[in-house]
């Protein structure tokens, strides 16, 4: 598989329509239930200080702050392991190592061409845990990447597990199909398609100073700071890389993976989560694996680890101390 160098650095009105139709509904849904063999073991995972080069040659950067129990974080779209710098910051300050890597295609690491679906993005897990050699591990997922943990699990167990964790979290599903009639239209996603292809970056522009965070919201209060950030790790990301995941995350059944959930479950999701609406996504998932713990945080958007940092921070330390 070839890959590219990292990179450094609609008309509004159709980003916004996609926005707003993007706001209607997303719960993450399914067309790719075939799960693909796990890499084979004869290749080496090559590591550095920063980066691990996965066994099909894509490097990816990683951050790991702290020590003590590992807990490992992975990002949504189109975003990288920055979105969880006040997680991280909290946890290592509180006893824990903390690992967030930018996945493929995302931030810091490799643009290939290929291999931008959830089956890739889990097998990369897995080898970011296997370089480290973590055991014991806490995995927590926010929205997209909630979807790569449970692929996770569906892929490669729980064996380096202690406790996962879903985050304004994408599974079960996020597809209207027959078998799961509350999720979105097709129609949405080609939307997002065509808005990434037409002006991708006035469309995270008015993505996130909409919906993502609740700025659309009557009386809510925008942080520039927010957007800027929110803009500046998608615009990091690759063309290619974040126009294939947007099939990676609104086509993926994770019904059968969160099935196989044996270890102590976090759920937290925001009651006016407009981008992945909470009753088919956080509620449905804590309905299918057991012994979940969900928690409701009311009035919430998807982007409650920023927006809500200091409680996510609190009940996420309280979990993994548990």
């Amino acid at each position: 598989m070839s890959t590219n160098e990292n990179p450094k650095t609609l008309s509004r009105r159709a980003a916004i329509t996609a926005g707003a139709s993007l706001a209607a509904a997303i719960p993450l849904a399914a067309i790719s239930s075939g799960a693909q063999a796990a890499p084979a073991a004869s290749a080496a995972i090559k590591r550095s200080a920063s980066t691990i080069t996965t066994k099909d040659g894509v490097e990816l950067y990683y951050k790991d702050w702290g020590t003590g129990q590992p807990v490992v974080f992975c990002h949504g779209w189109p975003l990288n392991s920055d979105s969880w710098e006040s997680q991280m910051f909290h946890l290592a300050n509180n006893g824990f190592r903390v690992i967030a890597h930018d996945r493929r295609g995302h931030g810091r690491s490799s643009q290939p061409w290929t291999g931008n679906d959830m089956d890739h993005y889990a097998d990369d897990l897995a080898q970011v845990i296997e370089a480290l050699d973590l055991k014991n591990a806490i995995l927590i997922g926010f929205s997209t990447g909630g979807g790569e943990v449970a692929r996770y699990v569906g892929r490669h167990g729980t064996k380096r597990v202690a406790k996962l964790g879903l985050i304004s979290a994408v599974p079960p599903l996020m597809l209207k199909t027959a078998d799961n009639p509350g999720g979105l239209p097709i129609d949405v996603f080609d939307g997002i398609r065509a808005a990434s292809v037409k002006d991708r970056s006035q469309f995270y522009l008015d993505l996130a100073s909409g919906p993502f965070y609740g700025f659309n919201r009557p009386g809510a209060k925008a942080s520039q700071g927010l957007i800027n950030a929110w803009w500046m790790q998608g615009m990091m990301a690759g063309h290619k890389n974040t126009y294939d995941s947007i099939k990676a995350f609104s086509e993926t059944d994770f019904r059968a993976d969160l099935k196989k959930f044996d270890k102590p479950t976090l759920v937290i999701h925001g009651a006016d989560d407009q981008i992945v609406p909470i009753d088919a996504a956080g509620k449905a998932s804590a309905a299918i694996v057991k012994h979940a713990k969900l928690i409701i945080y009311p009035g919430a958007p998807h982007g409650l680890t920023d927006t809500h940092k200091d409680q996510v921070n609190a009940d996420i330390l309280a979990f993994a101390k548990s």
